[in-house]
């Protein structure tokens, strides 16, 4: 069974679905999940959502600040620490629950939640298990694997403008979160393109293809991987796609050698999007898997 729900970050509202596993007797393990950039809840989380209450766990879904239906100004703003602090909200918010186990939280993000979900997991130990599917690692790192060289000193001038128009009053500078090759965007790969302009627009109405320019210097400065080390002793499943070129895979199976157990590397044949779509099946499995295995394992052993 699925509610709408509304929770309180800090005085901004946050919006999205509370998933009930069928014939809950009492509270569950829970999962707390949220989408990467710039993408909204109707991009195949409901469907993520659906494995796990199969499986008899609750699923709390949202939408980031900002984005879709919750609130936050400026609208089309991808701040990666405000989107750390509300999984933290969230998960505030899924202890309030009757239906959910306070002490039975794991987390659960995808590319740049993917990367939100490693310092959650570092740094809230109210969460008892992440699954982090084809996660950022590195801004710095996937900025230079996404922007030519010669590109990149023109784009800090523009990140400087912005900050300077911004100081003098004016309204934070736009630009697609996606486009056509060779045209400036945030995500500039032709999957990018493609997934966004077909999915996005025939699953989630609400998802818009823009984002404040300010959006891409904080996605630059965001280093979710230097987290890694400290998730242990929570228990970490990583979901990386072979062809990744968005989060690219070579960076996310590096980064996984510098976490300490318990972790497992699950490999996925397909590309960054194949995760939502072709390679579902097996990307929902395998994190379903591993939150039954350790949610309901320690929920057995402290009962």
């Amino acid at each position: 069974m699925r509610h709408d729900i509304e929770l309180d970050a800090e005085g901004t509202t946050l919006r999205g679905w509370l998933y009930v596993p069928d014939g809950a007797h009492g509270p569950a393990p829970t999962v707390v999940m949220s989408h990467g950039y710039s993408a909204v809840k109707e991009l195949f989380l409901d469907a993520f959502a659906e494995v796990f209450a199969e499986a008899g766990m609750c699923a709390l879904v949202y939408d980031n600040r900002c984005l879709g239906a919750s609130d936050g100004e400026p609208r089309q703003e991808i701040d990666p620490w405000a989107q750390v602090r509300d999984y933290r909200h969230a998960i505030t918010y899924a202890g309030t629950r009757p239906e959910v186990d306070r002490d039975r939280i794991g987390v659960w993000g995808s590319s740049y939640s993917g990367g939100h979900v490693l310092v959650v997991g570092a740094i809230d130990r109210r969460v008892k298990c992440v699954v982090a599917q084809v996660p950022l690692i590195s801004g710095h790192e996937n900025a230079r694997r996404l922007v030519r060289a010669d590109l990149l000193a023109p784009t800090r001038e523009m990140f400087d403008a912005d900050r300077e128009a911004r100081y003098r009053g004016e309204p934070p500078a736009m630009l697609p979160v996606v486009a056509p090759e060779g045209e400036p965007c945030a995500l500039p790969t032709a999957d990018s393109y493609e997934w966004f302009t077909t999915s996005g627009a025939e699953r989630a109405p609400s998802w818009l293809n823009e984002c404040t320019l300010r959006s891409v210097e904080m996605f630059w400065e965001y280093e979710p991987g230097t987290y890694l080390p400290w998730i242990s002793p929570t228990p970490l499943l990583m979901v990386v796609a072979a062809g990744d070129h968005l989060t690219v895979s070579d960076l996310a199976i590096g980064a996984f050698e510098q976490a300490r157990e318990p972790k497992r590397l699950e490999l996925l044949p397909g590309g960054h999007f194949d995760a939502y779509v072709a390679d579902f099946e097996r990307s929902s499995g395998a994190a379903r898997d591993w939150f039954v295995q350790h949610l309901f394992q320690e929920l057995l052993a402290y009962h």
